[in-house]
Formats: C-alpha cells, structure tokens, sequence
C-alpha cells in the first residue's frame, strides 16, 4: 500500500469526485480511477459508490478514510520532523474570525518577520468546526473559545474577552431589546451565538435566528435595530458604529489555544505558541490542561 494511493484516496472522498480530485492533484482522471481501483483490490473492499453525481463512500471507506487522513498525516509529521532544526515548512493555524481580528495582527506580524521560512496560512471559522479541524489533522492548531476540554487537545489559555450583549444605541435595558426577537450570529458553531442564544431563552424569548458572514455586517444590522448580538467588548470598541451601540455586560470567555495530544509540535508550532504566550495578558494562567 503507498502513501500515495493514500492521499488519492482522501482526495477523491474530499472532493467527492474522480474528475474533481484529478484537477485537485493536477493529474488526469483515468490516473485517478486506476489508483483507487488498485486499492480497493488490494484491500479486498469497495471503498467508493460511483453515480452520475460523483462519489460517495461505502461505510468500509468512511472507517479507512479515518486511517488515511492518520497514516499520512503521520507521514508528514515524519518529514517535518526529521527536517526540523529550525522553523520553516507549512503552519497551519485556526482562529474565530473576532480573535482574527483583533488579537492576532501583532503575533503574525513578530511572528512572519521571525519565521519568514515558515509558510503560515490562518483559516477563520466557528470554535466547533476548528477544533475539528483540529482534530482531523487539518489545521496545527487553532485559537478558539474554551474551555474546549477534549482529551485529544491539549489547551492552554492566552486571552479572556470580555463579551458583551449588544444592542441598537436607544435600548437601556437589555430586556427591552430582547423585544426583537432577532439574533444577528455567525454560523452553527460558534461559542458566542451559543451564549447569546441561553441569554435570550433565560429571560423567556425565543428569537429568530439571522446568520452573517462578518462582524462588521452584524454590527452594521444591530445599529440599525434589527437585532441583538454577543461579541467581544473590545471589538465593538474599535468599530466605527461604536457611537450607534449599546454593550450590556457579560461574563468574560476564555480564548485557548488548542493542538493536539499525540503529536509532536514541529518548531514552527512551538514557535507560534511561543509568540501567543508573550501576548498573554497579565496574570493569565500559564496552562488551561
């Protein structure tokens, strides 16, 4: 079996095609077709539903999928290793866009001037798709709202935010804003919409619901009064609507840097982690778990 057949494979079921994952690879599709055939003979299995649709995977190709995405994972991790006297290669990392924002502009910056060997790319997105991101060997490691408390991760504790409910300027009294059963948010997943959403319920409401891309767009939308939101008191300071909103005070959330248990950080990593450390605020904890 060849790590190359491996990643084919992942390919194929990543993008759920034989032609998708051949221009993917920058190969041809017979080459593609030929590959995972060969596996699936080799294994004695049928890995792969062919349709007019693309592909989907058998329930034997979602259980090898798993062992792919590790083994070769675990191959990579090898060459970076074995290559790793300082910090260069590919660094992945994962923050929710309000971190993004306005925690992580100084660290890339000493970080990249640092490390200029070092290929960092940043992915954006909700706490619960990073931390499985996270997970799946997709990213090295991501800044997300904690405590996550996965045995698989270790977390340690770099920021706290304070979040904050907030409204359109003219409502005093966040009861009286939670008349408008709307909540701007972003996406599934995100720590802050779950907050917001067990403050709403708390005092009685059950709001709709309005999903946004950006946090400027929800602050936009919230100063015009068409809902409420939960996000850090410190973003909504910098924003340029600040004269046209309203922070209601909310309990401070632990952002944490999270990789996972069982494998070794290549310098890069460690590097970064490093870098986030000598940004932590004045009497955070040094280690979350």
């Amino acid at each position: 079996m060849e790590l190359s057949d491996l990643r084919i494979f992942a390919a194929v079921a990543r993008a759920g095609g034989i032609t998708r994952a051949a221009a993917e690879l920058h190969t041809v599709q017979s080459s593609v077709s030929a590959r995972v055939a060969g596996l699936e003979r080799e294994l004695g299995a049928t890995l792969l539903r062919r349709h007019a649709r693309g592909v989907t995977l058998t329930a034997a190709g979602e259980q090898f999928l798993d062992y792919a995405r590790r083994i070769t994972a675990l191959a990579d991790e090898a060459v970076r290793i074995a290559r790793d006297e300082t910090p260069c290669g590919p660094l992945r990392i994962g923050a929710m866009e309000t971190t993004a924002g306005i925690r992580l502009p100084p660290v890339l910056e000493a970080y990249t001037a640092a490390w200029p060997e070092v290929d960092l790319s940043v992915l954006t997105g909700p706490t619960d798709a990073l931390v499985a991101q996270v997970k799946d060997h997709a990213l090295d490691g991501a800044l997300v709202a904690g405590p996550v408390g996965d045995r698989e991760l270790h977390e340690e504790e770099i920021f706290t935010e304070e979040l904050a409910v907030i409204t359109a300027a003219r409502h005093c009294d966040l009861d009286d804003a939670l008349h408008i059963p709307r909540l701007l948010v972003f996406r599934a997943g995100c720590s802050y919409r779950r907050r917001l959403e067990s403050v709403a319920r708390a005092r009685g409401a059950e709001p709709k619901i309005l999903e946004y891309g950006s946090a400027e767009g929800i602050l936009g939308c919230v100063a015009a009064g068409l809902g409420i939101t939960m996000l850090p008191r410190e973003l909504v300071e910098r924003s340029g609507l600040r004269h046209r909103l309203r922070l209601h005070r909310a309990t401070p959330v632990p952002t944490v840097f999270i990789r996972r248990r069982d494998g070794q950080a290549t310098t890069a990593l460690e590097e970064f982690a490093r870098h986030l450390r000598e940004t932590r605020e004045p009497g955070s904890p040094q280690i979350a778990s």
